[in-house]
């Protein structure tokens, strides 16, 4: 079948969910954090989700699986070692894990591959590791074509921006790979998250407060019945008036300087915009505040401007949760990346 997938570095299966709902089929994840495993099998019928370090796994490992039935690797190698907000260290243990992705590329031989990262991955220690990227994908067989993509232009209601390498086998080739073609509509904050429960009125948070308000939170909530992981965050008193200060679409700069502490960095302590799409959902969410409530958002809230579906449950502390959350590939993104590469092998000659 031309439609099995294997993903590496899995998290808690965000890329996994976008291809699943494209009609691929995950025949196995690997992870090395338990946290996401447990998140990636509580959610799919079948537990193909395994707690295991890439650099551990060689063909003996892959001996029980059926790798001629792979069809394509999917997978984001730890980004932190790439991110721009990071120190860029070339010498990273995290930056050489894509070279493990390639050794297993080698070893299951599939059609394709898609390898997703901060895009800080493009012009590290002067380009050398996107050129690297390129030079293997050559060396084993593949075309690479890379693209950068940001979700809020692909149904996402988040500006974030991730590079997407899509390698194609080069006796497979059918022409250049055509990525996602942008869309106009933009969803905001409001469209996305208002019909979750008032957590400042202490209304029960397992009920929504209201019937759907957009198309959004119509797909979002389909099939659920109950909301996941949207808990009220015990805030201290002056935690909550530095949060006061911050009108909506606000920062730091707002915060009177008594008050901000030793924070200096631009990007903290920021307020949500109701009507704009949320700015980059990270693994944190600490000084992220919602658009009305005094109070960082939800591990739910973060899921929806992640496009995980409401029935997508995650499991752990909830300071694993965020980081679940912040760490995946948003699925609807992965969705409209699956869909192309479906695109291009339906137009095989």
């Amino acid at each position: 079948m031309k439609n099995r997938i294997i993903d590496l570095f899995c998290g808690a299966g965000g890329l996994s969910l976008g291809f699943e709902n494209a009609g691929y089929e995950t025949i196995l994840a690997v992870d090395f954090w338990e946290p996401a495993i447990n998140t990636f099998n509580h959610n799919r019928k079948n537990k193909v989700g395994l707690v295991k370090n890439i650099t551990t796994l060689d063909e003996s490992f892959f001996e029980k699986y059926d790798l001629n039935s792979v069809f394509g690797i999917v997978g984001g190698p730890p980004c932190q070692g790439f991110s721009m907000a990071g120190k860029r260290i070339i010498d990273d243990d995290r930056n050489k894990l894509y070279r493990d992705y390639f050794r297993v590329l080698k070893i299951i031989n599939p059609t394709f591959f898609v390898i997703e990262n901060v895009t800080g991955i493009l012009n590290l220690n002067g380009g050398a590791v996107k050129e690297d990227i390129i030079k293997r994908s050559n060396e084993t067989g593949y075309k690479v074509f890379i693209k950068t993509l940001c979700a809020v232009e692909h149904g996402v209601p988040q500006n974030r921006k991730r590079v997407f390498f899509i390698g194609i086998k080069k006796n497979n080739l059918n022409g250049e790979f055509i990525f996602p073609e942008e869309l106009n509509n933009k969803i905001s904050c409001e469209d996305a998250i208002s019909d979750l429960p008032r957590l400042d009125l202490l209304e029960d948070n397992k009920k929504y407060r209201c019937d759907p308000q957009s198309d959004y939170q119509k797909m979002m909530r389909k099939n659920s019945q109950i909301v996941y992981n949207h808990e009220q965050s015990k805030h201290k008193k002056e935690t909550i008036e530095t949060i006061s200060h911050v009108p909506e679409g606000g920062g730091m700069k707002n915060i009177p300087e008594e008050l901000r502490g030793n924070r200096n960095y631009s990007s903290l302590l920021r307020r949500m915009d109701r009507s704009k799409p949320s700015q980059t959902i990270d693994t944190g969410h600490r000084t992220y505040f919602h658009y009305e409530e005094n109070r960082i958002i939800s591990v739910r809230e973060a899921a929806r401007l992640q496009s995980f579906p409401d029935t997508y449950e995650f499991l752990g502390s909830k300071q694993y949760q965020y980081k679940q959350v912040g760490n995946a590939v948003p699925p609807i993104l992965a969705y409209e990346v699956a869909k192309s590469i479906r695109r291009y092998f339906a137009e095989e000659k």
